[in-house]
């Protein structure tokens, strides 16, 4: 420990010390949530176990703060196959939930969706569309019916149809889910694009493309977007339409992340689809528009 001269020094001392845990425990959640994402779980437990024991030290050891990570830790051991590890760090989410009388409904929210993803793994789907309503519920009060956020649980709900065969509710929920995503990277795409009409900035440097997501929100919008592209592509002989909107979104996104290589791809397939089913003149005209900006994009990459 540090050897301050006075009260004052002390005090100062210890908000910058927990300053800097505040920022570990986001950094360490960020990281772990961004390898669930990825569908890398094991390596996704020491970030996710670090960032515990940082909220331990910060906000003790009964604090509402610790059941993100509780959550992280249950996830990730799903993902492993541990389902009686994966319950018992559950329990103590659910449990801290319980005794506080302080909890968010964006706290509510993942604790419901977890437990979702559990009762998926065994296949009591009765109780996951139980804890996944609610996990939307939740969401919905947080952020609102059509926001990213939300979009999570309307993806879940969506497998456990797809998985029972209820082909149409799976429909229903992939393309609300779709259309969430389609909303919010349009808009940046917009602003983006306008800026660029608008030429450059006064510094001469071009605007930085930016998704407005942090890591873990673009690994679980790539996680979600090529899953709907899965299935979507499975029946794009009956809806190519769909596919098509699927493909754009992910053009956006890739582009947004600066990957022009893979947003590149995204639109040349969307393109060759609207074109082999002859869909409207006006729908390949967009594509096109998207495979031009991407190539001069190219051409001339973005500079910082």
């Amino acid at each position: 420990m540090p050897f301050y001269n006075s009260e004052e020094e002390r005090q100062h001392g210890l908000q910058q010390l927990q300053q800097r845990q505040k920022h570990l425990i986001e950094f360490c959640y960020t990281v772990a949530q961004k390898y669930l994402f990825e569908g890398k779980h094991e390596v996704a437990v020491p970030a996710a176990l670090h960032s515990l024991r940082f909220r331990m030290n910060v906000y003790g050891l009964s604090s509402v703060e610790l059941v993100p990570a509780y959550l992280l830790l249950a996830e990730a051991s799903l993902g492993l196959g541990h389902i009686v590890q994966a319950e018992e760090y559950l329990s103590q989410a659910q449990w801290t939930v319980l005794k506080s009388t302080e909890c968010s409904y964006a706290t509510h929210s993942l604790l419901h969706r977890n437990l979702g993803l559990l009762f998926m793994a065994k296949e009591n789907y009765e109780e996951a569309r139980y804890h996944l309503a609610n996990d939307i519920y939740f969401a919905s009060c947080a952020f609102g019916t059509e926001d990213i956020r939300t979009s999570g649980g309307y993806f879940h709900l969506a497998n456990i149809f797809y998985g029972l065969n209820k082909l149409d509710l799976a429909d229903t929920l992939y393309t609300k889910v779709s259309e969430i995503w389609d909303k919010y990277l349009n808009n940046h795409y917009q602003v983006l694009l306008q800026a660029r009409i608008q030429q450059i900035d006064l510094l001469g440097k071009q605007f930085e493309t930016d998704t407005g997501l942090d890591e873990a929100q673009e690994a679980e919008a790539v996680r979600i977007l090529t899953s709907i592209l899965n299935i979507r592509e499975s029946t794009s002989d009956k809806a190519p339409q769909k596919t098509v909107f699927v493909l754009k979104i992910l053009v956006m996104l890739y582009y947004l992340m600066m990957n022009s290589s893979k947003a590149q791809e995204y639109a040349t397939r969307a393109f060759s689809l609207a074109q082999e089913h002859q869909l409207s003149v006006h729908e390949q005209d967009t594509i096109q528009e998207l495979l031009t900006l991407i190539s001069a994009e190219e051409a001339s990459p973005v500079t910082q």
